[in-house]
């Protein structure tokens, strides 16, 4: 009995081993999907005509042709004229062509080309509520910088998360 019992929990240490080697295979990559990193080399006109207005989002949070189409529609940027100089145009497209979504979660073109309309977007934050997006803390669901301090960064683990009150 003795021998039984001790297999039986030498089995499921067993299994319990393989499973946390599989979870750590299988879940690390979407770890780190989280962090779809800001390029080392960011353009000083996307820093001043972009990120002077709004978050400066990662280029990898949206998929080369959403930010074509963004790029390309400048006079009419979701309700406002954020034209900008032809040089600062092309380099702030290029760049953004060059450091667009490549990872198959973040390759989905989403509605209007807003990444809070992504379907990884939205699932992400299924569990988070109308009133906590409303809070004046927050204000938007575009304002990834209340509860993602790094998201400047583009850092978006959950580790890092805080959601201000």
């Amino acid at each position: 009995m003795k021998n039984l019992l001790q297999t039986q929990v030498a089995a499921s240490l067993i299994k319990s081993g393989l499973a946390s080697v599989l979870a750590l295979f299988i879940y690390a990559p979407m770890a780190m999907a989280d962090d779809v990193g800001m390029p080392v080399s960011i353009p000083k006109a996307y820093t001043a005509e972009c990120a002077s207005c709004h978050t400066a989002y990662a280029p990898g949070l949206l998929p080369a042709k959403s930010w074509q189409s963004i790029m390309g529609t400048l006079d009419k940027h979701y309700g406002s004229d954020a034209s900008i100089d032809p040089k600062a145009l092309k380099e702030i497209s290029a760049w953004l062509q060059t450091y667009g979504a490549s990872a198959r979660k973040f390759a989905e073109v989403p509605p209007e080309n807003r990444i809070t309309n992504s379907e990884w977007f939205n699932r992400k934050h299924r569990e988070i509520k109308k009133d906590v997006w409303l809070r004046a803390s927050i204000k938007s669901r575009s304002n990834c910088m209340a509860c993602h301090q790094q998201a400047s960064k583009g850092d978006f683990d959950d580790d890092s998360v805080r959601i201000p009150k």
